[in-house]
């Protein structure tokens, strides 16, 4: 006989684990189960050759959030958190500029003097946007290119946007952008800097640390267990999920995975509409290099990237952030690129994908060469950023399914907010107080 749980939770990333925790702490018999070998989801770790651990896809939080902190104190472990300033720049026109303070503006010569003033009051024009429903209808474009002008958008913006959203760009509704320049500018220092904050060791670290803590208060924790299905026992009512070690049952259910997994999952227990609800939500798929080199590239933390033809989003030289000392002396890199699973890049080899990253990455750094990288990864996430159409709230699916004891939560759900580690835990809080508040058995 399977054992029966109180709560079976689909997806060991922040949400899932959030949830589980939470759950656990109140008394309750919990089950995590993962399709990975460890915790963390988009936000886990691994390690090079030479043990020196690191996300697969960048992370930090901003000054301003909440419920990471919150969450790690609850852990104990509020001395793993350290905050400190980052540094910011572009790469335009073969020339990389600070965008760092107000004073690196002034001097950014790609604008006008007036253009460069239009992008400084940019933050002040967004905040007078008090309800964001008003401007779901546009695209970033329709509603951002008033705001600063043709010029400032196409050298500034326009870039960003196009590699962060690939064939999507056009799609996209502004209010992903507007909740970015609000978030942006209310994380700035007296001096205009911005002040980022990291967890030592690593997002996965945490992620590991909740996962214990779930096992402690008796709950468990099962990774490559993926969940291939559920079952029913008739009525409106989940009996178990399926899993390759076999079927899963408990009282309440809570699926944390993309839209398009959930929808596989319940093929055949769901009806069209809610399956074709599921689907009615795109995402965009990422490619992560991640470079472990024996010097540094540059003094900057994050380089946007607006020169035309080169294909990531930015360079994110991590170790410009928190201390090589820290990874041995080593200058950790990560290269992101968004796009659709369509996209040949997708199905590049290791060693032909770094190739042509490396291409691209010698015209920015000319002195770059092979030698200096002493390890590298990479990392491919199929469903990495929800893509978040016009009139988005109108159609995303909310956390109901078919069945009275299953709920779901996503980072598609996190909306207005993009996705990110912070509003993950809010998330799993939230859908975990709504099952500690269903009628017991």
């Amino acid at each position: 006989m399977s054992k029966q749980f109180d709560a079976v939770i689909v997806g060991a990333g922040f949400t899932g684990l959030t949830a589980g925790l939470e759950l656990a702490r109140a008394g309750k018999r919990v089950v995590v189960l993962d399709a990975d070998s460890a915790p963390g989801g988009l936000a886990g770790t691994f390690e090079f050759k030479d043990g020196v651990t690191i996300e697969k896809f960048y992370h930090h939080w901003f000054n301003n959030d909440e419920y990471v902190p919150k969450l790690v104190k609850e852990l104990g472990m509020e001395g793993d958190i350290v905050t400190m300033p980052s540094k910011t720049g572009m790469y335009f026109n073969g020339r990389q500029w600070n965008l760092s303070t107000p004073m690196d503006l002034l001097r950014f010569k790609p604008l006008s003097f007036v253009d460069r003033i239009r992008l400084g009051l940019l933050v002040l024009k967004v905040r007078r946007v008090t309800d964001w429903k008003t401007i779901e209808h546009l695209s970033i474009r329709e509603w951002l290119e008033p705001l600063c002008g043709k010029n400032v958008f196409r050298i500034v913006w326009q870039p960003l946007i196009e590699n962060k959203f690939s064939v999507f760009a056009d799609a996209v509704n502004a209010v992903w952008m507007w909740k970015k320049l609000v978030l942006r500018g209310s994380t700035r220092d007296a001096k205009g800097g911005e002040q980022l904050a990291y967890f030592k060791g690593g997002f996965g670290r945490l992620a590991q640390a909740m996962a214990s803590e779930i096992t402690r208060l008796g709950g468990e924790v099962r990774y490559s267990s993926p969940v291939t299905g559920v079952h029913t026992a008739g009525g409106d009512k989940l009996s178990g999920v399926a899993t390759p070690g076999g079927e899963v049952s408990g009282e309440q259910y809570l699926f944390t995975p993309a839209f398009s997994l959930i929808a596989d999952m319940f093929e055949g227990a769901a009806g069209a509409d809610w399956l074709a609800r599921w689907r009615r939500v795109k995402y965009l798929g990422n490619v992560c290099l991640v470079l472990e080199l024996d010097r540094s590239l540059s003094d900057t933390y994050w380089l946007n990237v607006n020169d035309p033809g080169f294909p990531f989003v930015g360079v994110i030289e991590h170790t410009n952030f928190d201390s090589p000392e820290n990874y041995d002396g080593k200058h950790i890199v990560f290269l992101s690129r968004y796009l659709a699973k369509e996209d040949p890049l997708w199905y590049y080899g290791d060693d032909d994908y770094l190739e042509f990253a490396l291409g691209h990455l010698q015209r920015m750094f000319p002195k770059l060469e092979r030698s200096w990288i002493q390890d590298f990864r990479i990392w491919r996430a199929e469903f990495a950023q929800p893509v978040t159409e016009r009139g988005y709230s109108e159609y995303v699916p909310d956390r109901a399914t078919p069945f009275s004891n299953a709920i779901i939560s996503t980072m598609a759900h996190i909306y207005p907010e993009d996705r990110g580690t912070n509003y993950a835990i809010r998330e799993g809080k939230a859908v975990a107080a709504l099952m500690n508040q269903a009628p017991a058995r």
